[in-house]
């Protein structure tokens, strides 16, 4: 049994992912339509604002899709501190994302919890660490570029 999940921000690195999962098999490039990546709050981890998506319409969110084991999934889930009653850092959402070649596919992503308020700079090295999954992962030029704009602390 597996899992498809949407990865869209530090666990686009393939280095970090597999010091999180065991066996975590990219499965391919995805977007989600009319997203965007932000950053809310204060993490210890990152030293700066943590990544989450807003709504942007208009805009593409791009990622992977990872598929993997349910004890990976549980690995994950604690490693972002995703609880069932609501009350972690982050909660699974159930999406549809939109591979390469134009193909569907039901997933489940990671969104940061936050009680709204402005964004919050991440890191540099945050940012650096997703700009090298989404350049290892062969994310569009245009979207790491736009990434690569995000103001850093």
């Amino acid at each position: 049994m597996s899992q498809l999940i949407f990865s869209y921000a530090a666990n686009l690195n393939p280095a970090l992912i597999a010091s999180r999962c065991s066996k975590p098999e990219c499965i391919g490039l995805a977007r989600l339509p009319d997203h965007a990546l932000a950053f809310f709050d204060y993490s210890k981890r990152w030293d700066g604002g943590a990544a989450t998506l807003i709504s942007s319409p208009g805009t593409d969110l791009w990622g992977v899709v990872y598929r993997l084991s349910f004890s990976d999934s549980e690995r994950l889930d604690a490693w972002l501190d995703v609880h069932l009653d609501g009350t972690g850092d982050y909660f699974l959402l159930p999406t549809e994302v939109i591979d390469a070649d134009g193909a569907i596919h039901s997933v489940m992503l990671y969104r940061k919890f936050y009680h709204g308020g402005p964004q919050q700079p991440p890191s540099t090295g945050y940012l650096q660490t997703i700009l090298d999954g989404a350049v290892a992962r062969g994310l569009p030029a245009a979207y790491i570029e736009s990434v690569r704009q995000i103001p850093a602390r």
